[in-house]
C-alpha cells in the first residue's frame, strides 16, 4: 500500500513539474491527453458495471473539457473559430454526460474521436514558427524589406 502511495505522489509531483515548465501550447496538448486518458479509462469500469469508478472518470474528462479547454478559449480574440470550438466542447461534455447516464461506450468513442482530431490539429500547430512573409521589396525601394503580417 505504501508503494502505491509513493507512486501516486511521484506521479503528481512529475505532473506538477511538467505543467510548471510547459508552454501554453503544450498545456493545451496536456489537457487533450488528460481528457482522452480519462475517457479511455472510463470504458473499463463501464463495461464491468463499476458505476462509481466510471462516473469519476467521466466527470474528470468533463471537468478537463469545461474547466480547461473551454475556459482557455478567448472568443473576443479567437472570433468564430473560438466560438465553434466552444460549441464543440459543450457538445462533447453533453455527450459524455449522456454516456455516463446511459452507460453507452459508443458515446465515449464518439467524443474520443472528436478530441483525437482536435488534438492532432492542435499538435500540428508549430508555436513560434515564423509568420508567412511577403516577398522582399525591389531593391529600388529603400528601407523596405520583408513584411510580416504584423507590419502590414
Amino acid at each position: 500500500m505504501l508503494s502505491r502511495q509513493m507512486q501516486n505522489a511521484y506521479g503528481r509531483s512529475a505532473l506538477e513539474t511538467e505543467v510548471s515548465v510547459a508552454s501554453p501550447h503544450k498545456l493545451i496538448l496536456m489537457l487533450y491527453d488528460g481528457a482522452l486518458q480519462a475517457i479511455r479509462m472510463a470504458k473499463i469500469p463501464m463495461q464491468e458495471k463499476r458505476y462509481a469508478d466510471k462516473g469519476k472518470l467521466i466527470s474528470k474528462s468533463i471537468a478537463i473539457i469545461d474547466d480547461g479547454l473551454r475556459a482557455s478559449l478567448n472568443t473576443e480574440v479567437g472570433g468564430e473559430l473560438a466560438q465553434n470550438l466552444d460549441a464543440l466542447y459543450e457538445y462533447c461534455s453533453q455527450r459524455l454526460l449522456q454516456a455516463n447516464l446511459k452507460n453507452d461506450v459508443a458515446l465515449l468513442d464518439e467524443v474520443e474521436a472528436l478530441l483525437i482530431e482536435l488534438r492532432e490539429a492542435w499538435a500540428g500547430i508549430q508555436p513560434g514558427a515564423a509568420t508567412p512573409q511577403a516577398p522582399a521589396a525591389p531593391a529600388s525601394t529603400p528601407g523596405r524589406g520583408p513584411m510580416s503580417y504584423g507590419e502590414a
